[in-house]
């Protein structure tokens, strides 16, 4: 069975290769796409990568995740920071959700150092460039691995109560 991900990405991402390449590096957000993509065949996964400047349609697009229970991969870029409704909507999340940035928001400037996102997610990769995507996938399909395994598990087995029947 292929587990169907979406990529979602917050504002400016849309601008890679041009914005900042010290920080972000030189890839354009195509090739960033590509990239997904491609790692995502290779883990069995069927990856739709999307980008928004727009917190009212990131959001939406997280609720259209918790509706299908579709695993998500986002770097919420700017607002990591500081959106609680974008924390608000992830926290309604029924698949896994891993964090990602391309840059170390540790590493850079205090303002970046918070992200009130990363207690709704299963885990965050940061500064490894287009491979935090790719780490984030892989993450990704471990965790939907195992949520389908304990979904297809048997459950125990309930013996009668004395004198009754199982539960």
């Amino acid at each position: 069975m292929i587990t169907q991900v979406l990529v979602l990405n917050g504002p400016n991402l849309g601008r890679l290769g041009i914005r900042e390449p010290e920080v972000y590096g030189s890839a354009s957000f195509a090739e960033l796409a590509e990239l997904c993509r491609s790692t995502g065949r290779k883990l069995g996964l069927s990856v739709e990568v999307r980008q928004t400047d727009d917190e009212r349609e990131l959001i939406a697009w997280v609720h259209e995740a918790a509706d299908a229970r579709l695993p998500v991969v986002l770097n919420p870029a700017a607002f990591t920071h500081y959106s609680y409704a974008l924390r608000d909507a992830l926290a309604m999340r029924t698949a896994p959700l891993v964090e990602v940035h391309l840059s170390n928001p540790a590493a850079r400037e205090e303002f970046r150092h918070t992200s009130v996102v990363a207690e709704v997610a299963d885990g965050t990769v940061a500064g490894f460039g287009l491979v935090s995507y790719q780490l984030a996938l892989q993450a990704i399909a471990e965790l939907a691995a195992e949520a389908e395994s304990s979904a297809q598990a048997p459950g125990p087995e309930l013996e009668p109560e004395p004198g009754g029947t199982a539960p």
